[in-house]
């Protein structure tokens, strides 16, 4: 019996039929379960065996894969020996200098709570609703109320678009159905307006609960953002775009067809200013940028419907 080439072995191993994967894509695998929390800051790794067979290549691959995530900063202890280990400090490794970028609602919250560390918390955000900056806030309460953070001052600016506009998006597809932006721009309102009131009231809480001298200010933009920034303590600023993608959504009894961009999901760029020219000259500007529209075009807000 002849044996067909692509079913042939190879060093003792029965070859898959799937499309052999390359080094980068099991990096790319392996670092999605990091980055989603499916593997923990310290956990050891599957061996390098367990790895090539269930990605179906040789261990030369997962090997070389390893080592690129150990260049990320994502892994400790890669050898040809014991299996390799999480970084304990996936914070920094996620969002530091160096780090590859991951979505909104991986890398901002260590973030967050990186910079609470500091005794004077400054936090100044643009966005589309507030919602991942609200999640993100939740560690560093916790961390507060458990006592391991303490800043004795927290000051918050929020920019957020104006109720007054007509939104770029969320939009409908179809414009033929009456009053169809309407709902969706009352949907938005209600959205950020409750996360809004959510992210102060915790914050403010703190003034109570642990005489932290807390300050949360909120302005609009006369403008639809088509990016997130996050600036923290004046020496990082994360970074991310507005990806447009065509969704459904139910308001009533109705199923509405939009165009949206869940601010969660948003990739998120790190820039810190002691990285280099670059970073320090993205940081600054970033300041810059939102000082301006801070103190020109943008107006009171009121967290109501």
């Amino acid at each position: 019996m002849v044996v067909e080439p692509k079913h042939a072995s190879v060093n003792g191993r029965k070859s898959s039929q799937r499309p052999q994967k390359s080094h980068r894509e099991v990096a790319d695998a392996l670092r999605a379960r990091i980055t989603s929390g499916e593997l923990r800051p310290g956990q050891r790794m599957p061996t390098q065996a367990r790895l090539a067979d269930e990605f179906g290549v040789e261990r030369g691959a997962v090997r070389q894969a390893l080592r690129i995530l150990q260049s990320e900063h994502l892994l400790t202890n890669v050898s040809k020996g014991a299996p390799a280990t999480v970084a304990p400090d996936l914070g920094k490794a996620l969002t530091g200098p160096g780090a590859p970028p991951a979505p909104t609602m991986v890398a901002l919250a260590p973030r967050i709570a990186s910079a609470f560390a500091a005794p004077h918390v400054e936090i100044d955000a643009l966005c589309l609703t507030a919602v991942s900056l609200t999640l993100a806030i939740g560690e560093p309460l916790r961390q507060i109320h458990a006592g391991r953070l303490k800043p004795a001052k927290v000051d918050f600016r929020v920019l957020l678009p104006s109720r007054d506009i007509p939104l770029a998006f969320p939009t409908s597809v179809d414009d033929s159905v009456d009053d169809i932006d309407v709902q969706l721009r009352r949907r938005w309102l209600a959205q950020r307006n409750a996360q809004g009131q959510v992210l102060r009231h915790n914050l403010l809480a703190l003034r109570s609960t642990h005489g932290i001298d807390v300050q949360v200010t909120f302005r609009a933009l006369p403008f639809t953002p088509p990016v997130k920034l996050y600036l923290l303590n004046g020496t990082e600023a994360l970074f991310a775009y507005y990806t447009l993608s065509r969704r459904e959504v139910e308001i009533g009894q109705q199923h509405l067809e939009m165009y949206d961009a869940p601010g969660i999901q948003s990739t998120l760029f790190a820039f810190d200013q002691g990285a280099g020219l670059r970073d320090m000259t993205f940081v600054e500007q970033s300041h810059v940028w939102f000082n301006a529209l801070w103190e020109t075009i943008s107006s009171e807000l009121v967290l109501t419907s």
